[in-house]
């Protein structure tokens, strides 16, 4: 990791189930939507499984598997707004920071390495999560897939990263905890780490193809 880290001169950070376990919160206020809407309520344990594709596809994927069915599309706008209210209000109520994290950025800071997070989370909740968290004063600047065309694993968001330090894409360290991180990285010429306790994407690590798995 050390020479990895020699070669790089940024570090970007993807920010569910990589900086933050947002999961509980996501669930609660999940739950909470679909019990408003008269729908059954979601194992804890799915919620991680979900997670990754941002808002909208997490609510119509917890939609489908709660009715059973593809929700109607006439319905999602509704329940997307509810949903996001709720959330709004605990964003950072019952999630928490992974151990190790804070101190990993404050490292990397003191090495000389730029910082920034790069998620599919929308920055209305991006933002004030980060903030909530003690983690936003850590980064540069923090991009989000605000536009669904712009969204991982597309390297859309990688790419403007680069722009936006002037680095060259060899230059930028990625770090995630899914497929879908490996693949934005591999497709913006970003290398690319991902770390061991983030969510089950039904992948085993050793397959995701990253250039290290970190704890």
């Amino acid at each position: 990791m050390a020479k990895l880290i020699e070669r790089i001169r940024a570090a970007a950070f993807d920010l569910d189930g990589t900086l933050v376990d947002t999961a509980p919160d996501l669930g609660a206020a999940l739950n909470a939507t679909l019990t408003t809407l008269g729908l059954p309520a979601l194992p804890a344990a799915r919620i991680p499984v979900l997670i990754g594709e941002g808002i909208d596809r997490f609510l119509i994927k917890a939609l489908t598997e709660s009715c059973g069915f593809p929700p109607p599309q006439a319905t999602v706008p509704a329940a997307a707004e509810l949903f996001a209210r709720t959330y709004r209000e605990r964003l950072f109520e019952h999630s928490r920071v992974y151990p190790g994290v804070t101190e990993a950025l404050t490292a990397l800071e003191h090495a000389g390495i730029a910082l920034c997070c790069v998620t599919n989370k929308h920055s209305t909740f991006a933002l004030p999560l980060l903030e909530a968290a003690l983690l936003r004063e850590h980064f540069a600047f923090t991009l989000c897939a605000d536009r669904v065309e712009t969204r991982k694993p597309r390297p859309d968001l990688l790419l403007a990263a680069c722009e936006h330090l002037s680095l060259e894409p060899t230059q930028l360290l990625y770090v995630g905890d899914s497929h879908t991180d490996v693949v934005a990285a591999e497709a913006a010429g970003c290398r690319v780490v991902v770390v061991d306790y983030g969510y089950d994407h039904g992948r085993p690590l050793d397959d995701l193809g990253a250039d290290r798995i970190i704890g």
